[in-house]
């Protein structure tokens, strides 16, 4: 079973970690330093927000939604390799779409790396489409149905 939930600071060391993970596998490296120092901070509390999916209990991925005018960001999504291909990063994905169109927002913005075929390949799946390249990603964007 999958759930998913708005991340507390107590998840943190879970979300370095993926981060780390996928840093090293998006860039072909066992060298990835990951977030600096008090980065997560931001998400806990304010509007920015990181949703935490769990499967069968276990820490499975998480999606960091910043909140700007007009728009959302989606600055980081991840899924622990052994849970990849469950719908999980759609699960995350809909969970940030649905805060943005609660607060009135109608874009999602987000960056995929050209190599990370397998991420193009969902975004675009869900609705997003390719708006920018900036060097080495791709920006992606999608119109958002406002529910409010």
């Amino acid at each position: 079973m999958i759930t998913v939930r708005i991340a507390a600071a107590d998840d943190a060391e879970k979300i370095e970690k993926l981060f780390a993970e996928m840093l090293k596998s998006v860039y072909n490296t066992d060298d990835a330093e990951g977030y600096e120092d008090g980065y997560l901070d931001k998400f806990f509390g304010g509007s920015d927000r990181i949703y935490a999916a769990e499967a069968d209990g276990e820490f499975a991925g998480y999606i960091a939604v910043e909140v700007h005018d007009g728009f959302i960001y989606l600055d980081d999504i991840s899924v622990d390799g052994k849970f990849r291909g469950q719908g999980i990063g759609t699960k995350l994905i809909e969970a940030a779409e649905k805060y943005a169109s609660e607060l009135g927002i109608t874009e999602s913005v987000l960056h995929v790396e050209k190599a990370n075929v397998s991420a193009q390949r969902l975004y675009k799946r869900l609705g997003y489409s390719e708006s920018g390249c900036d060097g080495s990603r791709y920006r992606m964007t999608k119109t958002l149905l406002n529910e409010r």
